[in-house]
């Protein structure tokens, strides 16, 4: 089977470095176009060995891109077209169609409450939407959530199937060395407090909060992970609270990283931390809290689908906060002195105990939440969806849905 996968952009997002792990366990042959912005994500993908095509699209109402991705489509004698974020939705959808492509399958990786990918919910957002997906044969939710609000929207609930997203669970296990390492790296001391958070800084993510939480808990440090536009906005607030030297931003970090790549990996950024936030309200689904779990931290999230959508024993070291500066201030304080007692980390026995034993706040085990999101499993749900669509058979995985 033939599959060509058309996303908006591959810089490092969160929907980017999906595509990017499906393609490594998807058993299709496939070949990427991007419209726009052919990042640290592209260079991966054809790392791993998939093609990638730049469309050059110039921006939203770029018609010329339509006729120019149809050629493609139709020059790749494609069985299946798999569409990833709006744009790409739009056009990729279209261009199917005009190359005689019957079967399009489009994944809605970032519909929350109120905004897709980051940019409020308008009138005419929701209209071409609409009227594009009826153009295709199936639109994947990542999430039960994301599939209730497509049906509050008007797609058709029999229209959407729901293949979560998943990460490569045993890659993210806890290692004390990767620990050491990457907080060396960094400049981080060995018995430093240290909460985490992963995502584009954006204002969504509501990073400013756990700048102003981190300056209220004494001793604590913030170790963010991410890039945009918010940066410099969060160093200056980060200055004001008083907590100019307690606040890091690694910058942007691909997961998997780039062979190659120096930047420290996700799985040690996670490693260096001992609590994990997400203080954003609106999330589609709420990868970075699974990878969290992965890694054995304790979580706290606002709001996280993933979580949500699953039953309350499996994932017990997350919690619930209410958004609140003085409830995560709280939170954090207690998972500190509370939750999880400091314990030796102890050195190998191949070397000599450090002069000093370092504690370090105990891991977790690793919860059934992140052996559910597995991306192997998110893999062949995905991989039925296409020998459906294209040979009209229905296999028992397309049937799986989050419970």
């Amino acid at each position: 089977m033939k599959v060509l996968h058309v996303i908006t952009g591959l810089g490092i997002g969160g929907a980017e470095q999906q595509l990017r792990l499906l393609l490594r366990h998807l058993p299709v042959e496939s070949r990427v176009v991007t419209l726009t912005h052919p990042g640290a994500v592209a260079e991966g993908i054809e790392a791993d060995g998939t093609p990638v095509t730049h469309l050059g699209m110039a921006g939203n109402r770029d018609l010329g891109a339509l006729p120019r991705l149809a050629r493609i489509v139709r020059q790749g004698r494609y069985d299946l077209v798999h569409t990833h974020l709006y744009r790409a939705c739009v056009y990729g959808r279209a261009a199917a169609r005009l190359a005689g492509v019957q079967r399009v399958i489009a994944t809605e990786h970032s519909l929350g409450e109120t905004q897709i990918e980051g940019r409020p919910l308008s009138a005419g957002t929701r209209a071409l939407y609409l009227a594009s997906e009826r153009l295709g044969t199936a639109t994947v939710a990542v999430s039960p959530s994301v599939a209730r609000r497509l049906a509050a929207w008007g797609v058709p609930p029999e229209r959407v199937r729901v293949v979560p997203n998943g990460i490569e669970t045993d890659r993210f296990a806890f290692d004390a060395d990767a620990r050491r390492y990457t907080r060396r790296a960094l400049g981080i001391p060995e018995d430093a407090y240290v909460v985490g958070g992963v995502g584009r800084l954006v204002p969504g993510k509501r990073f400013d909060l756990l700048v102003r939480a981190v300056a209220g808990v004494p001793g604590a440090r913030l170790l963010l992970v991410g890039e945009g536009e918010r940066r410099e906005e969060l160093l200056r607030l980060a200055h004001a609270c008083g907590a100019a030297d307690r606040v890091l931003l690694a910058g942007p970090c691909a997961d998997p990283p780039v062979p190659g790549s120096a930047a420290p990996s996700l799985p040690g950024l996670l490693a260096a931390m001992d609590v994990f936030v997400s203080a954003s309200p609106d999330e589609a689904f709420g990868l970075a809290a699974v990878e969290a779990l992965a890694a054995g931290l304790p979580v706290l999230y606002a709001a996280c689908p993933a979580i949500e959508d699953l039953p309350p024993d499996a994932a017990p070291g997350a919690h619930r906060v209410d958004g609140s500066l003085p409830g995560l201030i709280a939170a954090l304080e207690s998972v500190r002195t509370e939750a999880h007692p400091r314990i030796p980390d102890p050195a190998p026995a191949t070397r000599p105990a450090p002069a000093s034993d370092v504690a370090r706040p105990a891991r977790l085990p690793v919860p059934p939440a992140a052996r559910h999101y597995d991306i192997a499993r998110s893999a062949r749900q995905l991989t039925a969806l296409y020998h459906q669509a294209v040979h009209g058979t229905l296999l028992h995985e397309a049937r799986e849905t989050a419970p």
